[in-house]
C-alpha cells in the first residue's frame, strides 16, 4: 500500500530524512505509505538517532503526525518499540499530556 504525500508530508519526511534528496520510494519502488516506518526501520541507525530526527520537528509538524495517528494515516504501532516510545515523550513534552494519552488510547496502549 502506498499513498502520495502531501506538501507538508515531503516537508517533514525530508527534515526527518535529508539524506535521502527528497524521495519517498521504498527500494521496492512504491510510495511509502507512511512517514515515521522508513525513518524507524531504515534510515536511523539506532533509537537514539530516531529520537535526534524527531527532535528537529517543530511543534506544528509534531501535532501534524499527531494528527495524521490519530485519523489511522500515520502507523505508530509499527516503529520500533523504542521509536514509538520517543514519539510519545515528545508529544507529551511539545503537545500535551492529554494528547499523548489520547494517541496511546487510539493505537491500543493505554
Amino acid at each position: 500500500m502506498s499513498r502520495e504525500f502531501s506538501d507538508m508530508d515531503r516537508k517533514i519526511f525530508d527534515k526527518l530524512a535529508p539524506e535521502l534528496g527528497g524521495n519517498t520510494m521504498s527500494s521496492s519502488g512504491h510510495n511509502y505509505p507512511y512517514i515515521l516506518r522508513p525513518i524507524s526501520h531504515k534510515v536511523a541507525e539506532s533509537a537514539g538517532d530516531f529520537r535526534n530526527r524527531l527532535e528537529r520537528l517543530d511543534s506544528t509538524e509534531l501535532d501534524y503526525l499527531f494528527r495524521l495517528a490519530m485519523d489511522g494515516k500515520e502507523d505508530i504501532r509499527s516503529l520500533a518499540e523504542e521509536d514509538i516510545e520517543s514519539f510519545m515523550e515528545l508529544v507529551e513534552n511539545r503537545l500535551s499530556s492529554r494528547k499523548m494519552k489520547d494517541l496511546k488510547a487510539k493505537i491500543g496502549m493505554a
